[in-house]
């Protein structure tokens, strides 16, 4: 945001997760961490004959990380849950799309990452404990084909 020569760059904690052929339920778009957003060059070193002073390094293809959703527990996101059950308990593996949004104090997108052909790779809860006042966590760690930019 520009405001009188000023730059201020967007906040990291307004965004929204939206999956595309699970369903459209508000309560599957809200996540308080998403991680993995980032890729990399995977690269092969080469030596050339009578070449002893360093190695060719080609670039070979990009690698995508897992990605990771984290949220507090909700207990009637059906759709979200089933897509992960069907995953887990039947081998039922629906890749799907999905949109993640950095948003203005508008609501509007900032920045969209598209990821491709995601499926749940983990699913997991936090611990419970007793002796700690803490929120119940859950991860999805979904893997990917690639994503893009906009």
């Amino acid at each position: 945001m520009v405001d009188g020569g000023k730059y201020y760059p967007p906040v990291g904690f307004h965004f929204r997760v939206v999956f595309t052929g699970i369903g459209t339920e508000e309560i599957d778009s809200r996540f308080q961490s998403v991680s993995g957003l980032s890729m990399e060059l995977e690269t092969e070193a080469k030596k050339e004959g009578g070449e002893n002073r360093y190695e060719h390094v080609l670039p070979v293809r990009a690698k995508y990380p897992v990605l990771v959703l984290k949220r507090g527990l909700i207990s009637d996101s059906e759709l979200l849950t089933q897509w992960c059950n069907d995953a887990f308990l039947s081998l039922d593996i629906r890749p799907v799309d999905l949109t993640i949004s950095l948003l203005n104090e508008n609501h509007e997108p900032l920045m969209t990452w598209s990821v491709k052909h995601a499926w749940p790779r983990k699913w997991s809860h936090s611990d419970l404990n007793a002796e700690q006042n803490a929120l119940a966590i859950e991860t999805f760690e979904l893997q990917y084909q690639y994503f893009t930019l906009s």
